[in-house]
């Protein structure tokens, strides 16, 4: 299938590693030229040939950095992709969760996204283009789950079809992807949440991951490859996808059950 993003012009937020550094692979592999965001620029970001911005996208300062070096380096925007997420703490108790917790996880997870894609819309107005935003299964499947994240991914659910519907008349189309497990770096980090709750579970890293997939009874069996879900990126920002907007697409192995 051709899509037909050559020459075209995309801003990928979190590209240092994961599902963004996957996507800017993806994009540039399509002909797309790619500006790729993060707070630490990696070696692998590097080697992509993407430009790529320092910025802390959690900040107004950051977002405005990265939005006026993609205008000044790409000479527009095409394409946005709002994958930044995450934060520093992943608390699961509503109780233990403080007020700080609760903005830092807003200002990555959601303001991010609010800002990069109020600074890019005029240009995305202009080129009729088309908008992916990186949500998660925990914006549907909240219980159990790290309380400030799961809240956040809903508010980033719903600002996406709001988007959709306030902008598509004017030719920009908004999309959402809700990953569930994806084999990314986060699961093997030895000082990262994950091997913090392997620990609280007594297990080492390896089995605790070993075993999610298993406990989150996904169907497939495994966690989906950063890969795939940059494939389904590349094809929502395409314009074979031209009249899908205002939707939110899981890739989960299966993991939720209900329709």
């Amino acid at each position: 299938m051709n899509l037909n993003l050559t020459n075209k012009t995309a801003v990928v937020t979190g590209a240092s590693r994961g599902i963004g550094l996957a996507t800017v692979r993806t994009l540039i592999d399509e002909g797309v030229r790619v500006m790729g965001a993060a707070r630490t620029i990696t070696p692998e970001l590097k080697e992509t040939g993407a430009h790529a911005v320092s910025a802390d996208l959690s900040t107004a300062e950051g977002v405005s950095t990265l939005i006026d070096s993609a205008l000044a380096e790409l000479g527009g925007i095409d394409l946005l992709v709002n994958n930044v997420g995450g934060g520093d703490k992943a608390t699961v108790g509503f109780l233990e969760v403080d007020d700080t917790e609760w903005t830092r996880t807003f200002d990555m997870n959601v303001l991010s996204t609010v800002r990069a894609t109020r600074a890019a819309l005029p240009s995305l107005i202009e080129r009729r283009g088309a908008i992916v935003n990186i949500s998660s299964i925990l914006a549907q499947m909240p219980g159990g789950f790290p309380v400030a994240m799961c809240s956040a991914k809903a508010a980033l659910t719903a600002l996406g079809k709001s988007l959709s519907e306030e902008f598509g008349p004017r030719g920009v189309r908004v999309n959402t992807i809700s990953p569930g497990l994806v084999r990314t770096s986060v699961y093997q980090d030895p000082d990262g949440q994950v091997a913090k709750w392997a620990a609280a579970a007594g297990q080492s890293l390896e089995e605790f991951v070993g075993h999610m997939a298993k406990a989150q009874n996904v169907t497939t069996g495994r966690m989906a490859e950063p890969e795939e879900v940059a494939a389904l990126i590349a094809f929502l920002l395409s314009d074979v996808a031209g009249n899908i907007t205002g939707v939110d697409y899981v890739i989960d192995g299966g993991t939720i059950k209900t329709v």
